[in-house]
């Protein structure tokens, strides 16, 4: 359990940065090219002014996600700390998690290619590779995660 959470964990983590920097979208409307990544779609929102709904997505889709890959790495690789430390990260871990939005943000794509499909010239950008596998392989640790198994080989 603990090599298979791991090695889908750093996978993730190691696709993650392309995932949030790299132009995940191209749109063109009324001949005006604009492509966004998503960590620059959030800028994008703070310096219009949305800055709670850049703050939710910044949360939600990239810091909550990073916090549950980079506690899986410590529950099942590195196994630094003490059994009330591996709880506490733990405990955080399944709240960061049900709360990490990379998945549904997947989906969200997706469901605005088609509908947006007839207005507005829309491509993925290469993003959306290293972003799908980046989610893939986050649920396949999660998956793969058994809890249990923490506390019975310490």
């Amino acid at each position: 359990m603990r090599a298979k959470v791991s090695a889908f964990s750093i996978a993730a983590l190691a696709l993650y940065p392309s995932a949030i920097l790299l132009p995940i979208m191209k749109i063109e409307r009324l001949g005006h090219h604009h492509e966004s990544s998503v960590l620059g779609g959030i800028w994008e929102l703070v310096t219009s002014g949305n800055i709670f709904i850049a703050a939710v997505i910044f949360l939600f889709s990239i810091l909550f996600p990073l916090f549950k890959l980079i506690a899986l790495v410590e529950l099942t690789w590195l196994e630094l700390f003490s059994h009330r430390h591996r709880a506490f990260t733990y405990r955080m871990m399944e709240w960061a998690g049900k709360w990490s939005m990379m998945d549904v943000m997947l989906i969200a794509f997706l469901v605005m290619s088609v509908k947006l499909s007839g207005l507005i010239e829309f491509q993925f950008g290469l993003a959306i590779f290293s972003f799908f596998a980046c989610v893939s392989f986050s649920l396949l640790a999660t998956i793969a995660f058994d809890p249990h198994a923490l506390w019975e080989t310490s």
